[in-house]
């Protein structure tokens, strides 16, 4: 999977617990961790760039100078750091598709996905989701049914097929079995709880393949 830069300043500096400034110093001063910018000039990090961060606040954290612990990093990367290399928890550095045509649902869902240090792609359409996983192959994707006239299920089969990729089914109506037959990993009744979402698509994400469980 493509390593993104999608992930802001302003998330890194919440989830990590560094201060945005302190990030931007040690961008400047060591040159070791260099984000990628949006075309406003915003920084925008990698999940592997998010581990090498996480790995530089540990060593900071032990009692490692800040000169020290970019050394460090400068030395894991010559040897082959990867993303797996550090434990890494599921929500920070995993970017989830949301389909939703509902534009004020979306905005909800994505507030509280971000929060959490996801990174989120809106996608309004069918089309538009399929766009987007060839431009950006998210983690995990978050389809309501009744997208496109009604063409969730159809695009919950497509992305476990073609994609093998986790899908977090919703919809008003009651789709949990259709969800499930289709291909989707989970099945959520709207209105979304936002801790259930979030609980939801942490585990889809931390077992790697469709649970058999069903959430409720």
């Amino acid at each position: 999977m493509p390593d993104l830069s999608v992930y802001s300043i302003g998330i890194l500096a919440r989830t990590l617990g560094i201060p945005a400034a302190t990030l931007r110093t040690w961008e400047e001063r060591y040159g070791v961790v260099v984000p990628g910018r949006s075309p406003a000039g915003h920084r925008l990090y990698s999940r592997l760039q998010v581990e090498q961060l996480r790995f530089v606040s540990a060593q900071v954290s032990s009692g490692v100078s800040p000169a020290d612990a970019h050394r460090l990093l400068r030395e894991r990367a010559v040897t082959g750091m990867t993303q797996r290399d550090s434990p890494f928890p599921a929500g920070l550095g995993s970017l989830v598709l949301l389909v939703e045509r509902d534009p004020y649902a979306a905005s909800f869902c994505e507030h509280f996905l971000t929060s959490e240090g996801y990174g989120v792609t809106v996608a309004p359409s069918v089309e538009r989701a399929l766009a987007e996983t060839v431009r950006h192959l998210p983690d995990v994707a978050v389809v309501d049914l009744m997208i496109s006239g009604g063409q969730g299920l159809r695009l919950c089969t497509r992305f476990h097929q073609q994609l093998d990729l986790p899908v977090l089914a919703t919809s008003t109506m009651d789709l949990r079995d259709d969800a499930l037959a289709a291909g989707a990993s989970a099945f959520l009744d709207k209105p979304l709880q936002p801790r259930r979402l979030v609980s939801t698509v942490q585990a889809l994400l931390s077992r790697g393949t469709r649970p058999t469980a069903r959430p409720h």
